[in-house]
Formats: structure tokens, C-alpha cells, sequence
């Protein structure tokens, strides 16, 4: 439209507007109209920009070193930088020069220089152990670099995240503690089987300690199963004599209950006897036919009539004839039967 154009910066962007080489407006996150034919337009980046880097360098005993990190810078003073600069806009938005480019380019050489001057003070083996202190030593410069601060920039960080040498020489340097480790790996196998075989000595007395309590309380179970049987047998003759005493004093017991019963039985035979001889006394002064005239009114009559019958036959030959009667016969079949 006419030669005139609109533009709109970003909030971390810092724009100029030059017209006869003075500026007119600047600021950041500007937006305007310009007259393209009588003004230029320098874009500065104000947002803070990571840069990696590596770079191999020599510590003070002459050992080659990578140093690997990342350096992180923005533009403090946009208005410094755009006189030391081009960052000049096409008319397509593009930079007309390729100082934008380089300004990374300057920021990492500015951190290369101080970090030689820190890694030449000192030994490689200082260097691969003073990561922290290499790292606070080249800050600290960086913020005083004078290049940087006529371009008007500012470094915020720096971080160093390795510090190798080369391989021979890392090689070299891991001998003596591989050696070293390797040398405590072995002792500390020798440690170990050393107490493998305190252990295992420990095993073997501990079983055999074992062994002999176990025999031990074999012997006194043993002993207490003989002294047991021994009270037993103790206790079985015991109970055996006492057992013994008690037939003897049963047998003697017996032995006086029998001489008690047969003192008592000859007592009672011999009154029995006694009594008899009286009886037989008293008999012999009675007359013999009451005597058998007293022992037939005692006697049952069957046993009579029995009595009967046997005098009969003792007289048969003075019988010349008997007459029994039928009643008679009735009766005695009836006590038969």
C-alpha cells in the first residue's frame, strides 16, 4: 500500500525503527506503520538462548581434554547490540546479514578462551576432579568478559557436564584403580572364602558340639532308663517280699486256724464221745426188750414192716403157712410207689 507496511513484535522481541541512521521508535513487542522506502527495521531476540559446546583443550601437564557443556546467554542491551551488529530486517522478514548467526558463534568463543585459562592452571587429574570449581571460575569471568559486555550480552548459566581425556590416557588413568579395585575384589574373595571356611569349621564344631550333647543325653537317658528299670526291680522285689510275708503270715495264720479247728474239733469229737459212753452206759443198765420196745416206737412203719418181713424169713422153716391180705399188699405198693 504505497510503501507502507505494518509490523508486530513478539513481547521478547526488541524492535528499532531507523530512519537517516537515528532511531525513531524502539521497544519490545512493538506494533506499528511504517514507511518501508525511509526506515529500517533491526529485530533483536531478548529471549534467553541455550548453547552446547565442546571443545578439546590442554591441562598445565599437557594432557588433550574434551570438555562437554552448555553455556546459556540473552541480550541485555539490544540497543548495544544493534550498533555492534546487523540484525537489520528484509522487507520479507528475514535478516539482510548473517551477524545473528554469529552472535553464538562469539558467545561460545568468549566461553572456549576462559575455559582454557581455567583447565591451563591445572593438571589433568585436578581438572577430572574440579568439575564445580572449573564451572564457578569460568562464570564468574564470563560475567566479566569485556568482549560480552561491548555486544551487550549476558551470560545466565553455564554448566559443564563432562571432562574426558582421551582414551589412552583414560586408559591409563583407570589402571591403577581397576588394579586397585581388582586387588580388593581379590582380597575380598580371599575374605570370603576365609570366612566360608571359619564358617564351615563353625558348622563342624557346632554338629559336633551337637554330637556330643545328643550323646550325652543319650548316656543319661540311658542312665535314668537303668536307674528306672533299677527302682522298678527295687520295687517288684519289694512288693514280691511283701508279697511273701503276707502268704507267710497268712500261712501262719492258716496254720493257727487249723490247729485252733482241729483243737476244737477234737475238743467237740471228744464230747461227742463223751456223751456217747454216757449214752451207752445208761443203756447197758435197761432191760433189752424195752430197749428194742423204745427203738421200734421210733422207728417208721415201713422200716417195721420191713423188720417184719426179714424175721419172717429168718423163721420160714418154723412157718408152715403165712396168709398176707390184699390191703396189706396195696399199702406197701402204694409206699413204694
Amino acid at each position: 500500500m504505497l510503501g507502507f507496511q505494518f509490523v508486530k513484535a513478539t513481547p521478547n522481541t526488541y524492535l528499532i525503527e531507523l530512519r537517516n541512521g537515528k532511531s525513531v521508535r524502539e521497544g519490545a513487542g512493538l506494533a506499528f506503520w511504517y514507511y518501508a522506502p525511509r526506515s529500517s527495521l533491526v529485530s533483536i531476540p531478548l529471549n534467553s538462548m541455550d548453547l552446547p559446546f565442546m571443545f578439546r583443550e590442554v591441562t598445565r601437564d599437557f594432557q588433550e581434554v574434551s570438555v562437554q557443556g552448555q553455556v546459556t546467554f540473552k541480550v541485555a542491551d539490544p540497543a548495544l547490540l544493534a550498533t555492534q551488529m546487523n540484525f537489520t530486517l528484509k522487507s520479507d522478514g528475514t535478516y539482510i546479514a548473517e551477524d545473528p548467526s554469529k552472535l553464538p558463534n562469539r558467545v561460545a568463543n568468549a566461553v572456549q578462551v576462559k575455559l582454557r585459562s581455567a583447565l591451563q592452571a591445572l593438571t589433568l587429574a585436578e581438572a577430572l576432579q574440579a568439575t564445580d570449581r572449573i564451572v564457578a571460575t569460568v562464570r564468574q569471568s564470563l560475567k566479566a568478559a569485556d568482549g560480552l559486555a561491548m555486544l551487550g550480552v549476558e551470560v545466565l548459566d553455564l554448566s559443564v557436564l563432562a571432562i574426558k581425556p582421551n582414551p589412552d590416557t583414560a586408559r591409563a588413568l583407570e589402571a591403577p584403580v581397576r588394579e586397585e579395585i581388582l586387588k580388593r575384589a581379590d582380597d575380598a574373595t580371599y575374605t570370603r572364602r576365609n570366612a566360608a571356611i571359619e564358617q564351615e569349621r563353625a558348622i563342624k564344631e557346632n554338629e559336633l558340639r551337637t554330637d556330643i550333647a545328643v550323646e550325652q543325653k543319650k548316656r543319661q537317658i540311658k542312665e535314668t532308663q537303668v536307674e528306672t528299670e533299677r527302682s522298678v526291680l527295687e520295687k517288684r522285689q519289694q512288693m514280691q517280699q511283701q508279697e511273701m510275708a503276707g502268704k507267710v503270715r497268712l500261712e501262719e495264720q492258716n496254720k493257727t486256724l487249723v490247729e485252733l479247728a482241729t483243737e476244737n474239733q477234737k475238743r467237740q469229737e471228744d464230747v461227742k464221745a463223751y456223751a456217747l459212753n454216757a449214752a451207752i452206759d445208761a443203756l447197758k443198765q435197761l432191760d433189752p426188750k424195752a430197749l428194742q420196745a423204745l427203738s421200734i416206737a421210733q422207728v417208721d412203719p415201713s422200716t417195721l414192716l420191713a423188720l417184719a418181713f426179714q424175721g419172717l424169713a429168718e423163721n420160714a422153716a418154723k412157718i408152715g403157712e403165712l396168709n398176707i391180705s390184699p390191703d396189706l399188699l396195696k399199702q406197701i405198693a402204694r409206699k413204694a410207689a
